[in-house]
């Protein structure tokens, strides 16, 4: 598993979901079948990781990529859009965040 690190030239994302207790195990086999099939696969990919917090009301979700239009090129292809109108019936919401490692420690 590669380690976070402070390289300028990668794109960090962080996505959080908002679930119900109810639906968090579906939209995580979601995500685990998205990274499994297509996001992994995809050019610019470097690891991902997935976070569920204790209520199992939130998602959150760190990737890191090689460079930000690596990231959106694979949010435009067919198959992501289509999985991502699954992910988004299984949620209440769910916000992709860019960023910058600031520190590691």
């Amino acid at each position: 598993m590669p380690t976070i690190t402070k390289d300028k030239t990668r794109q960090t994302v962080i996505t959080t979901f908002e679930v119900t207790p109810g639906t968090c195990e579906d939209l995580l086999d979601e995500l685990r079948a998205a990274y499994a099939e297509v996001i992994s696969h995809a050019p610019g990919f470097v690891a991902a990781g997935l976070h569920v917090n204790d209520a199992q009301t939130r998602i959150a979700n760190y990737s890191q990529w090689q460079r930000r239009e690596d990231f959106q090129a694979m949010l435009r292809t067919t198959e992501m859009r289509i999985r991502n109108r699954r992910i988004n019936e299984l949620c209440k919401s769910f916000e992709p965040v860019m960023y910058e490692v600031a520190e590691t420690f």
